[in-house]
């Protein structure tokens, strides 16, 4: 970092001011320390003091003048200035001491004894009032003018929550006055933090946004685990106030802690759990120096793979989406962020059986990660032989050509809604699950499938749903206010999937543990109160009802199946499919003249294919 007192130029003026503001002190600090050591009688100065005074005060100037110089006291922007500016001018005016000491006795014009000791102390005092008087009116209109500025809370009074008042302090436009800082620390309670009150622990949050009518709450401790996070977080949103949040410790640690990098309480802060935890070491080894491709990279699972493979040093990433806009997003991404990322983006569709076997003999992956898939359950519903064109034959074309080409891995991107199927799109990805464990018996490649339930924040999910529900003013819809879903962030989920890849010897269906199951109902609430809202109030819930194919309920293992432990705790291994591969095979065949021939009785031919599909059960909410 570039030391502070250089990322301004200082204006030539102000240096001159200083200057001469240094004159006038260095020559009321040295006729101080005379008036002083003689009792503040002015007629007691022998006449030798004042001739020696005068003889020496423009040697005393000259040297004060170089001297603070060096020190950097001309180079220094005041308005910033702290511990390090203070330390400059301790050293400054103590070197003037000792100079005006060796100077007196040089020239044989020497001073009363006292008057070395007080010289120094008096021209500290003006040299420090001169320099931090600025600051210090600052902070003064700081405080006159705080009247129309949003009223705030700071959560924590540490280092953190000092670097945000420092920068509020300073800046002219940062519409934030500090009114209260709460921490659970009783030591600090009736203490002031640059001025601002610690009034108390997190017992006190409602009664301090009434007491000061706090308009919004920062959450400014970096290192608090997640519990302690969601815990106070779940206090603060039913305030209703606006909530921000500090980044974590790494950006602490690099000094980048300020308001700007500030950022809404996302509802993945009140999950209340340590985020998951993967051996980088293996998927370093694994994907390190390997061609890799990823399917449907443009989308929330492929862009997220892209990035975290990227992190790892492949030999060469290979994206194909069909759709370029958010593909073109991803691709700027990783450029900006990866320069010497050997990327290749490609448009084309995983069902266009030619288009992917050129791709595949022209860049000969190591590892294929197919995430491309129709997910939207209520679209697909509607539209069934798209399902089953995308996802079943998208998947078993893409899969044919990895094997013709010497692909090392493919793994599979399925979902919980494979297990016991109530819809398309889950019944779609149950016979994916079926192609790859086909594949892997007649084939060198190594195809593997990892199942996951709900990601939050996703492309179509429920989360950026509810958030534009309640920006329009609501309301917002809830299908059931019984229905719940399993949920982890999208880097989780997708450090697992590259994790479980590197467990992979072919035939595998990876399950991933996805926590304790929340309630889609308490995700809208939480989403309201952290927007500032009151549920009811100001904005409403409205409950549809289920939609078709929709369950209560996610499973993300059938009972049959069984679990089988890995050395990662988070995932899991089930059991392989039974099935006769070759009836599957002629199903196959059957269930694609169906889809392509815009069949009406495709759900009849996938029930025989996955008996545990039942249409008729109800419905999905999509939120993977």
């Amino acid at each position: 970092m570039k030391d502070k007192t250089n990322f301004l130029k200082i204006p030539m003026n102000r240096i001159i001011a200083l200057i001469i503001m240094d004159i006038v002190g260095i020559v009321f600090s040295s006729f101080g320390a005379l008036y002083i050591r003689f009792e503040f009688q002015f007629n007691e100065i022998y006449p030798y003091f004042w001739e020696n005074f005068e003889h020496l005060l423009p040697w005393n100037i000259l040297t004060t003048i170089i001297i603070f110089w060096i020190w950097r006291l001309y180079k220094s922007v005041w308005r910033y200035a702290s511990a390090t500016e203070f330390l400059n001018v301790v050293y400054a005016t103590g070197t003037t001491a000792v100079v005006q000491y060796i100077l007196c006795h040089a020239i044989n014009r020497t001073m009363p004894r006292s008057y070395y000791v007080l010289y120094p102390f008096l021209l500290f005092g003006f040299a420090c009032g001169i320099r931090f008087s600025y600051r210090l009116l600052r902070a003064i209109n700081h405080r006159r003018t705080s009247n129309g500025k949003i009223r705030i809370m700071l959560i924590g009074a540490g280092a953190a929550a000092d670097m945000i008042l420092k920068e509020i302090e300073n800046s002219r436009y940062l519409n934030l006055c500090p009114k209260c800082i709460i921490d659970d620390h009783e030591g600090c309670h009736g203490k002031m933090l640059r001025g601002v009150p610690i009034v108390g622990g997190r017992d006190r949050i409602f009664d301090a946004v009434t007491q000061y009518g706090i308009e919004e709450i920062i959450f400014a401790i970096p290192s608090a685990d997640m519990t302690t996070r969601k815990e106070i977080l779940d206090i603060c949103k039913e305030t209703g106030c606006k909530l921000r949040i500090l980044p974590g410790m790494y950006q602490m640690i690099k000094g980048e802690i300020s308001v700007s990098n500030l950022r809404e309480v996302a509802i993945e802060d009140l999950l209340g759990r340590e985020p998951i935890q993967i051996n980088t070491k293996e998927v370093w080894e694994y994907v390190t120096g390997k061609v890799v491709m990823v399917t449907g990279g443009g989308g929330s699972i492929g862009s997220e793979l892209c990035r975290q493979i990227a992190q790892h040093d492949p030999k060469q990433l290979i994206i194909i989406d069909i759709y370029e806009n958010s593909t073109y997003e991803i691709q700027q991404e990783l450029l900006r962020k990866h320069p010497n990322l050997d990327l290749k983006v490609l448009i084309a569709s995983v069902r266009n059986t030619n288009r992917m076997e050129q791709i595949l003999d022209t860049y000969r992956p190591n590892i294929v990660y197919h995430a491309a898939a129709h997910k939207h359950v209520p679209l697909m519903e509607d539209s069934p032989n798209e399902a089953i064109k995308n996802n079943v034959f998208g998947t078993y074309k893409t899969a044919i050509a990895a094997s013709r080409y010497g692909v090392e891995k493919f793994v599979l991107i399925s979902t919980d809604k494979a297990v016991n199927p109530t819809n398309i799109m889950g019944a779609s990805k149950w016979i994916c699950e079926m192609v790859i464990q086909m594949m892997n018996q007649k084939s060198d490649t190594n195809f593997v499938a990892v199942r996951f339930g709900n990601v939050l924040g996703s492309n179509g999910s429920v989360i950026p749903l509810f958030k534009k529900q309640i920006a329009e003013g609501g309301p917002v819809t809830v299908t059931h206010p019984d229905i719940i879903r399993y949920f982890m962030t999208i880097p989780e989920a997708v450090s697992l999937v590259l994790q479980a890849g590197a467990y992979a010897k072919g035939g595998e269906i990876f399950v991933l543990d996805m926590g304790k199951p929340i309630k889609i109902l308490d995700l809208a609430k939480n989403l309201i109160k952290l927007s500032g809202y009151r549920v009811g109030e100001d904005i409403e819930i409205k409950i549809t009802g289920l939609r078709p194919g929709e369950k209560m309920y996610e499973e993300l293992l059938m009972d049959a199946e069984g679990l089988k432990k890995t050395s990662n705790k988070m995932i899991f291994i089930g059991k392989p499919i039974e099935f006769d591969v070759e009836k599957f095979e002629q199903q196959l065949e059957e269930l694609e003249e169906a889809a392509y021939s815009e069949s009406g009785n495709i759900r009849e031919l996938i029930q025989e294919i996955v008996p545990s599909y039942h249409p008729e059960n109800s419905s999905e909410y999509k939120e993977d």
